[in-house]
């Protein structure tokens, strides 16, 4: 599994944006946010119990992250057209601000090492990447437990400071100063 002070791999997706039939998808890649911390996150696969609580979570969530300069990208195993009508029928998805990305051929969870052996999906996994698209942060998961994204949140404040952060930093609050 790719973790911490290692590069990104380099992808180009096909992403659910909108439920707008004519303007629903859209190509996203490694290089479609510039300058820009992202916060990506996978589920296992569409049309679950655990995943939407997440989904839904994370986009609630998507202005505070925006508010950071990061950009909130989800994704999983399924095709562009399953996430479409997942979102078409699910009422947590149906306003989702970010897009969820289709890793259908499993490339870019392969490419991380987060490809469940057994069940053959990606494993619920976040990664907090910097804007040189250096991974600074990865927390994975049982399949069976969803992430606290107020903690992913947490991670992204403490990173940003560039400073050494204490066990339960928040913030607003001191750094170590050494």
């Amino acid at each position: 599994m790719l973790g911490v002070g290692q590069k990104f791999p380099e992808f180009n997706l096909t992403a659910t944006v909108s439920l707008d039939r004519k303007n629903a998808f859209k190509e996203i890649s490694n290089e479609s946010y510039p300058g820009k911390w992202k916060v990506i996150f996978f589920w296992p696969k569409d049309f679950t119990f655990v995943c939407p609580t997440e989904i839904a979570a994370f986009g609630k969530m998507t202005k505070d992250f925006a508010s950071r300069d990061a950009q909130v990208l989800g994704a999983s195993i399924d095709s562009e057209y399953v996430h479409l009508a997942w979102r078409e029928n699910h009422a947590d998805l149906k306003s989702l601000p970010f897009p969820m990305l289709s890793d259908i051929k499993r490339e870019l969870s392969a490419g991380l090492g987060i490809l469940d052996p057994q069940a053959g999906v990606s494993q619920r996994a976040v990664y907090i990447v910097d804007p040189e698209n250096v991974i600074r942060f990865v927390m994975v998961t049982d399949l069976s437990v969803g992430r606290n994204t107020q903690e992913v949140l947490r991670v992204l404040d403490a990173l940003q400071t560039d400073e050494l952060c204490p066990c339960n930093w928040t913030k607003d609050e001191e750094t170590i100063k050494v």
